[in-house]
């Protein structure tokens, strides 16, 4: 598959400056590029770098004006750009509709037209799959889930009762939603289990990671906001409610009840404790540990987490702590003083 210099700048809404005709074969990074490729720069030094490499045309940012001898596309935003490039390039291979003859469906699920279930899928009672939906093999759906038109269940997904997805969610392999929510009681010297009777609710164009558990709720549901992403290996409790278009990376935890406004970031292993109101816009850096609510728009560090400014001091502080040790050694050796003893 090929195109124009036109026909992406037309697909990225941006401009060429050189020959519209360069015919573009595929999309490399500068560092591997062929003739023929077209690359990406996003600032000056990648910039540089592009333009020395063996591409034949560069996605640069509208403040380039200038190549030794290769085609720019101008764009708005290199960046935003570089994902729609790569998907005109590398588009998704359509899995043709069908259902592989190892598929169990029970008798009262409906499938809608255009799904494609794969080996071994289990479609339980009353369950809904939406049209154009795409389940992989060894897919779970229990009773009572709903899966919105265009979902996709990447291998071994495994969906509890009463699950509901929206349209366009992708959830990659192993993950598991809805499973038991984390709750018990001390009673009589033992822990006694809360049942866990509530759900979880996946808004519109979710995308869930391998390897995620999300808890459904013990009463009422878990509830991810649409838009959000979630990377691997990230675990959310029961009756969570995150809001729309977050971003949640790697190995976090996010303890029950605790809720999260819309646009939120936790960092790669941050720690959310339960029943903690995270603002809109608010984020949280890796290896936080947050144990307070936090307001609005904030950025939050360290563990325990703290506000941006407040815990950059405490950290240059701490850098400082080896010579201030130094130097107040030094002064009790000169005045002769202990440094066992107490003062007073």
């Amino acid at each position: 598959m090929s195109f124009t210099a036109a026909e992406i700048a037309k697909h990225l809404e941006g401009e060429v400056l050189g020959d519209v005709q360069t015919r573009l074969k595929s999309f490399a990074h500068a560092d591997r590029a062929q003739p023929g490729d077209l690359t990406f720069a996003e600032n000056d030094e990648f910039f540089a770098l592009a333009d020395q490499s063996a591409a034949s045309a560069i996605i640069a940012s509208k403040s380039s004006t200038s190549s030794t001898g290769k085609v720019l596309i101008r764009v708005a935003n290199a960046r935003i750009a570089f994902a729609r490039a790569l998907a005109l390039f590398f588009p998704e291979t359509p899995l043709p509709a069908g259902i592989h003859p190892s598929a169990i469906i029970a008798k009262s699920a409906r499938v809608e037209a255009g799904v494609y279930l794969g080996p071994n899928c289990v479609i339980g009672e009353r369950s809904w799959i939406g049209a154009g939906a795409v389940l992989h093999a060894g897919d779970i759906v229990a009773d009572d889930c709903k899966l919105g038109a265009g979902t996709v269940l990447f291998p071994n997904v495994t969906l509890y009762p009463r699950t509901e997805l929206g349209e366009r969610v992708c959830i990659h392999a192993g993950s598991v939603i809805g499973s038991d929510g984390f709750g018990y009681v001390l009673d009589g010297g033992v822990h006694r289990k809360v049942p866990q009777t509530g759900n979880v609710l996946v808004g519109d164009d979710v995308e869930i990671g391998a390897n995620v558990t999300i808890d459904r709720g013990a009463l009422g549901p878990t509830v991810i906001g649409k838009g959000t992403k979630i990377d691997n290996l990230v675990q959310i409790g029961h009756n969570v409610q995150i809001g729309e278009h977050c971003i949640v990376i790697s190995q976090v935890g996010v303890a029950g009840s605790c809720k999260l406004g819309n646009y939120v970031i936790l960092a790669g292993h941050s720690g959310i404790a339960g029943r903690l109101n995270l603002g809109n816009k608010v984020t949280v850096g890796a290896q936080a540990g947050v144990m307070h609510d936090i307001p609005d728009g904030q950025l939050w560090l360290g563990s325990p987490a703290q506000p941006n400014r407040q815990a950059k001091r405490q950290m240059l502080a701490i850098q400082q702590l080896p010579e201030l040790l130094r130097r107040v050694t030094k002064i009790e050796r000169k005045l002769d003083i202990d440094s066992n003893s107490k003062l007073g």
